[in-house]
């Protein structure tokens, strides 16, 4: 049984399609079932329940509200995973903890970061996800930590229906050229995540291998004004696009300009196929 932690989230929602063809039997939660800043309430669900693997996708997302909302996204990015982690430790369950590209933060990298790289997050967003990540690994023996980045989703809400919404709405479009990532597919990275959950279940990886920090992106770089360009390629909407600085386009909170993940270990350790962003991109457009 596998305990989806935000199950009405973009990836929650993606392992909820997915999870009608797959093997494994699964419980989605979001917070009026399960409310994970509540420690009596964690430990008392998985009394009554029998789990033999936890996904959390459950997150306080809203980058810029949370430097207002410190100790809401502390609550649930910190405090959550830490009831989870203990739980999940004291019952031998392993542990999947979604985290960020938001903890890596620099002015000079200009490769793919690595697992191993240096992290200095930028505002409340991105330091409580990763204190959450210490914290999951300090408490829970079985845990692996994927970073993921610019994910989207036909669910929830998402880069790509804001882009869809407003070329319909405008002629025209100004868009930030100078942050460099890789959007991510949700669905790509649920199966990933099953994926990686059936080799420990057949026994084909074993925990050496589970524990750790890993990366999931979609393959490729870009930026968000050439991700907004292809959305509108691709459905062939007519709308000019321009591309503009960061800082013109001012926010709350600080975005990394560079947060390009490289995947090679997730990859070599599962045998994972990662697909490239614009064909990913084509099949999350063709469901919407």
């Amino acid at each position: 049984m596998i305990l989806v932690t935000g199950g009405n989230g973009q990836v929650g929602s993606e392992l909820q399609a997915l999870s009608k063809d797959s093997s494994f039997e699964f419980i989605f939660t979001d917070y009026e079932d399960l409310d994970i800043t509540d420690k009596k309430a964690v430990f008392d669900f998985f009394n009554t329940n029998g789990i033999s693997y936890v996904i959390n996708c459950a997150a306080y997302t809203a980058v810029d509200k949370a430097e207002s909302e410190l100790e809401k996204a502390h609550a649930i990015n910190v405090e959550g995973v830490k009831n989870l982690a203990y739980v999940c430790d004291k019952n031998s369950i392993p542990l999947v903890q979604i985290s960020t590209d938001y903890v890596y933060h620099s002015n000079t990298q200009n490769v793919p970061f690595k697992e191993d790289d240096y992290t200095l997050p930028q505002g409340v967003y991105a330091s409580t996800k990763l204190e959450g990540d210490l914290m999951a690994q300090a408490l829970c023996s079985n845990t692996m930590i994927l970073r993921t980045s610019w994910v989207y989703s036909s669910f929830g809400n998402n880069f790509v229906k804001t882009m869809l919404r407003l070329g319909k709405e405008r002629d025209k479009l100004t868009v930030i050229f100078d942050q460099i990532g890789s959007p991510t597919y949700a669905r790509d990275l649920a199966a990933a995540i099953l994926n990686i959950l059936d080799q420990m279940e057949k026994e084909e990886v074993d925990e050496f291998k589970f524990n750790g920090i890993y990366h999931y992106s979609n393959e490729g770089v870009c930026s968000w004004y050439d991700f907004a360009k292809a959305i509108f390629e691709i459905k062939g909407i007519d709308c000019a696009v321009s591309p503009i600085e960061t800082k013109d386009y001012p926010t709350a909170a600080q975005r990394p300009h560079f947060s390009l993940l490289n995947k090679a270990k997730i990859k070599e350790q599962f045998g994972i196929e990662v697909p490239y962003w614009r064909d990913s991109l084509k099949k999350c457009l063709e469901l919407l």
